[in-house]
């Protein structure tokens, strides 16, 4: 994967594992795929059909959306500029956004993956689509919900999850800024519980929107936002330290891996958890090494929304690029043991029909200019705890 003059890469063990063999392999039928990504706001009509076409390539079982779909605050440039060249007008009614902006996600980003199986879990901005006072954000909770329950097992809530195989696969719903409700937390221990029980599961994948508190995307995830009200980030750390607890205990005591996926900054690293904070609560002189070390983790918002700049601070070590649009692909082997690699979306990898209907100026836009070089930084004082 070429990097140069599109993003920054940190750890040199990250750049030669782009694009380099899987630890499962494929070849057997007991080997196979699947893609995730999230984030695919603003140009996300125009990446996410790349997405699949990759995606779709590699014979994956099914894709994981993890929120964010359409701006909802706002209008998305994708959808702005087939409007205009169809309108010959500026800007598309608000009204007009509203009424359009799912069917022309499910049309534009999930259509693509075909007969592929899909699956979404919800992002803030699903919540912006009626106006931004609690009551609404609820209403637009509960729209999300109606409008892609489909493609969550048929989940009024936005927690659920699925089974493919010796792999179960838990979709958290962190969507609100006061993190995960105890009735989730308490749906999670009953889904782990039978997981531990069950001999035929090998391996856990959990997806969400927000980073699990205190990651590498601390600035970023589920630690709180800037500007919001101080008890709602503190609700929102508090019920995701909890959440990762119950994950690490769980990997402990059953002796099965965990992974951990997110999204919601609009970047990828890996590793994320390998931050002092989780660093020093694992057990130093565990003989299994699932107990020596932090979950393994992800973020994976790379699917089409304005790019982030890295954090400030990331240790040298950290495997992280930005500017870049793509998706993960996880190679799932025969013990459920499971190998990701994150995999480049570019112009070249863009359908013929995304193509002509987008055109060269707008496409442009979105792989040249389409960034934020505002700092995201970690001023919650929760992120400075060790």
């Amino acid at each position: 994967m070429k990097t140069a003059g599109c993003g920054v890469l940190f750890g040199l063990a990250f750049l030669a594992a782009i694009g380099g063999p899987s630890r499962a392999r494929p070849g057997s039928t007991n080997v196979w795929r699947f893609a995730v990504s999230g984030d695919s706001r603003n140009c996300g009509d125009v990446v996410m059909p790349g997405i699949a076409k990759r995606a779709l390539a590699r014979e994956i079982v099914f894709y994981w959306h993890l929120g964010d779909f359409r701006l909802g605050r706002g209008t998305d440039e994708d959808m702005q500029e087939v409007y205009r060249r169809a309108h010959g007008e500026r800007m598309m009614p608000r009204d007009e956004y509203l009424r359009t902006a799912w069917q022309d996600f499910r049309e534009r980003q999930l259509a693509p993956f075909g007969s592929v199986a899909v699956y979404v879990g919800l992002g803030n901005h699903e919540l912006m689509m009626g106006g931004t006072a609690e009551r609404d954000r609820e209403r637009s909770h509960e729209g999300s919900l109606a409008e892609f329950s489909r493609f969550m097992e048929g989940s009024r809530t936005g927690y659920y999850g699925w089974r493919v195989r010796n792999v179960d696969f838990i979709n958290l719903d962190n969507s609100r800024g006061s993190g995960f409700e105890p009735a989730q937390l308490e749906w999670l221990r009953a889904r782990l519980g039978e997981d531990e029980n069950d001999a035929a599961v090998r391996s856990v994948v959990v997806g969400m929107h927000r980073a699990l508190p205190n990651s590498l995307s601390c600035g970023h995830g589920m630690n709180g936002s800037p500007g919001a009200p101080a008890e709602e980030n503190r609700r929102s750390t508090r019920s995701g330290r909890e959440a990762y607890r119950t994950l690490w205990e769980f990997q402990h005591a059953a002796n099965k891996r965990v992974y951990v996926l997110a999204s919601h900054a609009h970047l990828y690293m890996e590793g994320v958890f390998n931050t002092p904070y989780w660093t020093s609560r694992v057990d130093r002189n565990a003989t299994n090494p699932l107990d020596g070390r932090p979950l393994e983790g992800w973020v994976i918002g790379t699917a089409g929304a304005v790019r982030f700049r890295l954090p400030d601070g990331l240790p040298r070590e950290a495997a992280a690029i930005t500017y870049v649009y793509g998706y993960l692909l996880a190679t799932v082997g025969s013990d459920g043991e499971i190998s990701f690699e994150f995999e480049q979306i570019a112009k070249d990898d863009l359908p013929n029909d995304v193509l002509e209907r987008y055109r060269k100026p707008l496409i442009d836009f979105c792989f040249l200019a389409n960034r934020d070089a505002a700092e995201h930084s970690q001023d919650e004082a929760s992120c400075r705890e060790k």
